[in-house]
């Protein structure tokens, strides 16, 4: 578990990096994120690699066509490699954009492995709901 700075105690600094995933060229810019083609193939890939502890924690920045990742690897080899195999990736909605070490000195989160709002990318809670409350 992950300290804070002003205590002393200091994550890991090797091993975290910063990934930020772009939008590839088959990436259709009228449609919104979860209807673009194969999205309940990509979000099933995302949500495995949060629970294997690949990635920390992760979601879209500024407009959306970018979205940014906290991950745990041994290396960019690993991280390329592991990403190539989103759905997503061959078909060329996303591509591994620039991937920079990241020492992650503090960590507010929970250990309860939601998300920040609760959800996991297909949108449905720990009990399996929707966010509109329905299973």
């Amino acid at each position: 578990m992950m300290g804070n700075v002003g205590g002393g105690q200091y994550g890991p600094g090797m091993g975290n990096f910063a990934v930020r995933l772009v939008h590839g060229p088959n990436w259709d810019p009228g449609r919104p994120i979860r209807e673009q083609d194969g999205w309940q193939e990509h979000a099933a890939f995302m949500d495995g690699l949060v629970e294997d502890g690949f990635i920390i924690l992760g979601g879209p920045v500024g407009d959306g066509a970018q979205t940014l990742h906290a991950v745990e690897a041994a290396g960019e080899d690993e991280i390329r490699t592991r990403l190539a195999r989103d759905p997503w990736a061959s078909a060329g909605l996303l591509r591994v954009g620039p991937i920079e070490p990241w020492a992650l000195w503090l960590d507010g989160r929970g250990l309860d492995g939601r998300g920040l709002d609760g959800r996991g990318l297909d949108g449905r809670g720990l009990d399996g709901r929707g966010l509109d409350g329905r299973g």
